[in-house]
């Protein structure tokens, strides 16, 4: 009775890939729409890609993209960001009283639509306050007690004037902002271990300081993809500022240049292929960015090269 090698190979297995026809049927789908896509542009006059380009060139159009859309936008996340994190930071207090304010705020403002709150400082503000005075609470009655001419006001702010302005509608936008940037730092601030907090007090760091040099550089991996995304969403959210109203604002201008021109279409593809242009940059440096910040993480390790052969001496002892 002969037994079979265990050393011998089995026979070449004759392995058949599993079909996907729904692959190619959803590839012949893609390819048809994008046929009938390319060849309305080529074919359908009315998108005016001529027209559209001029409109893009206009004098108003720039300002409104520069004054609007960029300045508006690096406003409105400069405000989101710092105070997002100072509010995050707050969330994650021990004191119960800021925690609770903190919370009230990004309550708030997570529950108002930035619509309805530009027309409310556009116009509501300006309803209920005609100036608004910066100083100590009962000024002008402690002053009367005290017998003093100073009425202990630091700055008085005209709200009529103040509310029809492109900052009135940053200082909406960043405030909106703020509420969403709390919740993604606090997020990015809580994936960092605990033991770092410890290791950077057992050094003597107060929490400030643990905050700043330990915490948030480690949590920006986290904190920097959904801040992209939200900065490309408030790219397109300065559109809303028409509602403080700001007439140099890139969608205000296109849609009145279109309107004066009869040129609808072609006014609405000159603003969208801005936008398109900005986003696209956005999304190139919001990738260099997680880049950077993601160095050492989830990177495979290069393999170690092997120690040397050391030739010792006959006779050598030693481990």
């Amino acid at each position: 009775m002969t037994t079979k090698d265990s050393t011998e190979r089995p026979g070449v297995i004759h392995a058949r890939p599993v079909p996907h026809p729904g692959r190619w049927v959803a590839l012949a789908v893609i390819l048809v729409l994008i046929a009938m896509l390319v060849n309305s542009f080529l074919t359908n006059e009315r998108w005016g890609f001529a027209d559209a380009f001029e409109i893009m060139q206009q004098t108003p159009v720039i300002e409104g993209l520069i004054k609007g859309t960029i300045l508006g936008t690096v406003g409105g996340m400069v405000i989101g960001i710092f105070g997002g994190v100072l509010i995050a930071i707050l969330r994650l207090s021990h004191n119960p009283i800021l925690r609770g304010v903190s919370f009230v705020y990004t309550w708030f403002f997570r529950g108002i639509p930035r619509l309805v709150l530009l027309a409310m400082i556009g116009s509501g503000i300006g309803f209920l306050y005609s100036q608004v005075d910066f100083g100590v609470p009962f000024g002008q009655q402690i002053a009367g007690w005290l017998g003093l001419s100073s009425d202990f006001t630091f700055f008085t702010l005209n709200v009529h004037q103040f509310s029809s302005t492109l900052l009135a509608g940053i200082v909406g936008l960043g405030l909106s902002e703020a509420a969403y940037m709390a919740e993604i730092a606090r997020a990015g601030i809580l994936s960092v271990d605990k033991g770092q907090e410890e290791a950077a007090a057992a050094l003597g760091m107060d929490r400030g300081k643990t905050m700043r040099r330990i915490v948030l550089p480690q949590a920006m991996r986290v904190i920097v993809p959904p801040t992209g995304n939200e900065t490309i969403a408030m790219v397109k959210d300065t559109s809303l500022l028409s509602a403080i109203p700001v007439i140099t604002e890139l969608f205000y201008q296109t849609s009145a240049i279109g309107n004066r021109t009869l040129l609808i279409m072609p006014a609405f593809v000159a603003v969208t292929a801005w936008y398109l242009i900005v986003g696209s940059v956005l999304m190139v440096g919001q990738h260099f960015l997680e880049k950077r910040f993601s160095r050492g993480f989830g990177e495979s390790r290069r393999s170690k090269p092997k120690p040397r052969a050391v030739n010792r001496p006959a006779g050598a002892g030693g481990a």
